[in-house]
């Protein structure tokens, strides 16, 4: 029999960006619900109150924080004040990302020939180099302490391209029909590469990385985007948003202590096809 002491995170202290968003608010509950302590990082007020009322719900114990996740001084002094109340932190969940609902770009200014320079350089500051420099701050912290484990959030479009067909079904084609942007899959392909780096740069203390790999979760599409998604999906259905909180334990907590560098994936089967 397995016991639920490997999945134990009591009084480990486990910090989330991008914490107010659909899947920030289940991997700061999974913490809580394992005995963690959630740290929550997130820009907007109004969706960090939302993620905090969802804990207050379940008396669990958490610290949020307002942070722009592009700024490394905020990111150093959010850093610092979390050492302040709680000691080093233990894990790291680098979840922050830009993903906004296909449709909402100007016409057209979605596909590659618009897209323009400056959503591009935002999209990879937010995603990738807020996930290179939350590890950086908090990465020292558990290198320092001996041990910790930072998950980095990709996606299924990490590992296979986006099917732009889908995205226009309904849709007039052409020129302006919407696509999935660029710097999406730029930026979660290119956190699989930091999983890997390091994975094997603090392997001796052991800091372990890890990149869970979503697929598409459901409630936020069109009608006709979640027929096409799903048609591509072996299980025939999207995601809830918190059937990936097993998974974040798993990985956060001593039931993976041998695993690092790796990308778990849960696509419900949608890259075996």
């Amino acid at each position: 029999m397995v016991s639920q002491s490997l999945f134990d995170l009591t009084g480990r202290v486990v910090v989330i960006t991008g914490a107010g968003g659909l899947l920030g608010q289940e991997h700061a509950l999974a913490v809580g619900r394992a005995g963690g302590i959630p740290v929550l990082l997130e820009l907007s007020p109004e969706a960090l109150a939302a993620a905090a009322r969802r804990l207050d719900a379940e008396a669990i114990s958490h610290l949020a924080i307002e942070v722009d996740l592009t700024s490394e001084a905020q990111i150093a002094t959010a850093a610092g004040e979390i050492k302040k109340q709680f000691g080093a932190v233990w894990g790291l969940v680098n979840n922050v990302a830009s993903n906004p609902p296909m449709g909402s770009a100007a016409q057209g200014a979605d596909r590659l020939e618009a897209f323009p320079l400056t959503q591009w350089d935002h999209d990879i500051r937010l995603g990738l180099t807020s996930a290179f420099l939350c590890s950086r701050h908090f990465g020292e912290q558990m290198a320092e302490a001996g041990g910790g484990s930072i998950i980095n959030v990709a996606s299924d479009l990490a590992l296979i391209s986006p099917d732009q067909r889908m995205y226009s079904v309904g849709l007039p084609e052409g020129a302006s029909a919407p696509v999935k942007p660029v710097s999406y899959s730029v930026v979660k392909s290119a956190l699989l590469g930091l999983t890997r780096y390091l994975a094997t740069y603090w392997s001796p203390i052991p800091v372990r990385c890890n990149a869970l790999v979503p697929g598409s979760v459901g409630g936020t599409q069109s009608p006709d985007l979640t027929r096409e998604l799903t048609s591509r999906i072996p299980l025939a259905r999207l995601a809830e948003p918190g059937e990936y909180q097993g998974a974040l334990v798993f990985l956060l907590s001593d039931a993976s202590a041998y695993m690092t560098g790796a990308n778990l994936v849960m696509d419900g089967g949608r890259t075996a096809w």
